[in-house]
């Protein structure tokens, strides 16, 4: 399978590009690295990478920045950090993507825990998160084409088993599901 890995040198990246690559063809791409280089916040750079990458299978995306802070100092601007680049520049990867997807191919999204089990100093977090979720639960009812979408919804990297966290990759990848919130560890 071909797999474009979005944020594939970020914390969750290392950890998947070198377990897909032993069964898959790894086509990384990052904001400032990778064999591609793409921004999340901007749909034009989004086409262009799906321009330029011909042929992929699926379609994952660890990438997007979020504010973390207390809701006192928490504004639109800041707000709009994880709201521009992880939820909307996730939403729109598969706005985008899908024209350019393989028959049959998925999409996996990364959320997170905060948008079930939100802490103090993470409202920002909880929302983008949530809002991704949402985004996967309903795309996934109306892609066409036979292209699948998942969300993995990680607890925080350095608490979850390394293997728990690639299983949930490869089962969204390689497997059928669609539509699914995949929760690791929380």
């Amino acid at each position: 399978m071909k797999i474009l890995l979005i944020g594939a040198n970020g914390e969750i990246g290392k950890i998947l590009q070198p377990a897909l690559a032993k069964n898959h063809e790894i086509i990384s791409a990052g904001r400032t690295s990778g064999n591609f280089r793409i921004d999340l916040s901007d749909s034009n750079s989004i086409e262009k990478l799906f321009e330029e990458i011909k042929n992929i299978d699926a379609c994952i995306c660890v990438a997007g920045d979020c504010y973390t802070g207390d809701l006192l100092s928490l504004d639109e601007k800041k707000l709009n950090i994880g709201i521009e680049n992880k939820l909307l520049g996730q939403i729109n990867l598969v706005l985008i993507g899908q024209k350019y997807l393989n028959d049959n191919g998925s999409f996996t999204l990364t959320s997170g825990k905060m948008a079930d089990k939100p802490v103090k100093n993470n409202i920002s977090k909880a929302i983008v998160n949530g809002g991704i979720n949402s985004f996967v639960l309903a795309a996934s009812l109306e892609l066409e084409r036979g292209i699948r979408i998942n969300a993995i919804s990680p607890a925080k990297v350095s608490d979850i088993p390394i293997q728990d966290l690639i299983n949930a990759y490869n089962k969204s990848v390689e497997g059928i599901i669609n539509g699914e919130i995949i929760k690791v560890n929380y």
